[in-house]
């Protein structure tokens, strides 16, 4: 067996051991060894056990609440390959050697100034020889076993952002740095980012018509395709009909990422987190909290949106008519119809799209992260674009019952139907194919959106001085 101790001495005691891992079935040539010890003072107890807890939690991959031998050198690899990767992004000058410039330059790009003295002093805290620098060996013994969730480096090119739309607004909002915040960089990144998403919007909003169209009316008798959906809506209203709504699409994303954004940032404070960038669980509740907020507050814009996409031609005369007729026919509950199933799909919306970001993250990391942990922007892109498309593949038919619960008073004749009446009434009459009716041109202008909403957004940074991250 081998059995890694502490042991704290008290006053007036004998020293007390404190188990840190044991595991049985060692290697032959480990079979000799029986015990290793640390020795602490006692003052730093809670500091070792806290660092145990997050070894165990790091490297447990059975859950059994201890590490045994070969999970404690998975973990060792795993580790020492992100050490690895951080390292490399530190060393500028690629000599080998970390120096205090070097570690103040990575800190500014992090959005964190420190000064000359302050950067010694970390490095004094790792150097061995007294060089003033810190080379590979010198780095991995000291962070070995300091467990980091979240490296700097790989956060920094890794944040899943909200700044690429994809016409679905995503659920978890950017995130930002102090330095960002207190320089007043993050409201540039957000305009950057509304604007990026109005004109990504604008372009694609004939298929983004279609797919309501497609959602409300096309049925098994009545099948609608896209080459006779796009005939019928110029057939209709001519071209300018094919971006009905989407004035009320582009006018709701400023609200709505406003009260995202400052929705998340209370919900962190909430929670108790101090850190920059919150874990995967963490940013899954906040994100959805926060999602589930903004949409609440704007959500009689997404009915509009609706009933504006299939409206006739003259039936109004702008957003304002559409509002006074909804109100002066149906009332004031009309404006939240469908608010349930909207609420509701904010929930694998988020889950899985922060899920599959994740795992695609670290199989990169895994598979081709060897000098970098920078994947370029189209990985990047692809990631993000591939998590949230598999978000909306899992949300979609509650948005789906969303759109036509918004749409019912617009059928004449047709029932008013509960969420679960309206889900039972489609798989019953369309089979469960009916309950992504309107997926194909959903999914034919993810590719378009991300990337006008790409080259945008960096024009504009430009254009507002927006440091790069």
């Amino acid at each position: 067996m081998l059995c890694v101790c502490l042991c704290v001495p008290f006053p007036n005691s004998e020293h007390t051991e404190f188990e840190y891992f044991e595991s049985n079935g060692l290697p032959a040539e480990l079979k000799s060894l029986f015990k290793l010890s640390l020795f602490l003072p006692s003052q730093e107890f809670s500091t070792y056990r806290n660092w145990r807890k997050k070894i165990v939690k790091a490297g447990d991959k059975d859950l059994d609440g201890q590490l045994d031998f070969e999970e404690f050198v998975h973990y060792l690899r795993d580790h020492e390959k992100k050490l690895r990767l951080v390292f490399k992004s530190l060393d500028k000058k690629n000599d080998g050697h970390i120096d205090s410039q070097e570690i103040m330059q990575s800190l500014r790009d992090l959005g964190v100034n420190i000064s000359e003295q302050q950067a010694e002093k970390i490095l004094k805290s790792m150097d061995k020889n007294g060089t003033m620098t810190i080379d590979w060996n010198e780095w991995r013994d000291y962070h070995l076993l300091h467990p980091a969730d979240n490296i700097p480096e790989i956060i920094l090119y890794w944040k899943h952002s909200t700044i690429f739309d994809v016409g679905e607004s995503l659920m978890v909002p950017d995130e930002f740095t102090a330095e960002e915040k207190k320089t007043g960089m993050w409201w540039r990144h957000l305009v950057a980012g509304g604007a990026a998403g109005a004109v990504s919007r604008t372009c694609t909003a004939p298929l983004d018509r279609l797919k309501v169209l497609m959602q409300v009316h096309a049925t098994r008798t009545n099948s609608m395709c896209i080459a006779g959906g796009f005939t019928h809506m110029i057939r209709e209203g001519g071209m300018r009909s094919l971006w009905r709504g989407n004035g009320m699409n582009v006018i709701k994303i400023a609200p709505e990422s406003a009260i995202k954004f400052m929705a998340y940032e209370q919900i962190k404070r909430l929670i108790g987190s101090n850190q920059e960038t919150l874990g995967i669980l963490e940013r899954f509740v906040a994100g959805s909290l926060a999602g589930a907020i903004a949409q609440s507050s704007i959500y009689p814009m997404e009915v509009l949106k609706t009933r504006l996409a299939l409206r006739k031609t003259g039936q109004f005369s702008g957003i304002a008519d559409c509002a006074k007729h909804i109100f002066r026919k149906e009332g004031m509950a009309a404006f939240y119809k469908g608010y349930i199933p909207n609420l509701i799909g904010i929930i694998p919306y988020a889950g899985i799209d922060l899920a599959v970001y994740e795992t695609l993250k670290n199989s990169w990391l895994q598979r081709y992260a060897t000098d970098s942990a920078d994947p370029g922007v189209f990985v990047l892109l692809a990631c993000g674009t591939t998590s949230s498309t598999c978000g909306q593949l899992a949300s979609y038919p509650l948005a789906l019952v969303r759109t036509r619960m918004q749409a019912q008073a617009t059928i004449e004749g047709g029932p008013q139907m509960t969420m679960s009446g309206l889900f039972k009434h489609i798989v019953k009459t369309e089979g469960v194919f009916g309950l992504y009716r309107g997926l194909a041109p959903n999914f034919m202008k993810v590719i378009p959106a991300v990337s006008i909403s790409y080259v945008v957004y960096e024009n504009l940074k430009i254009s507002l001085g927006v440091v790069s991250r």
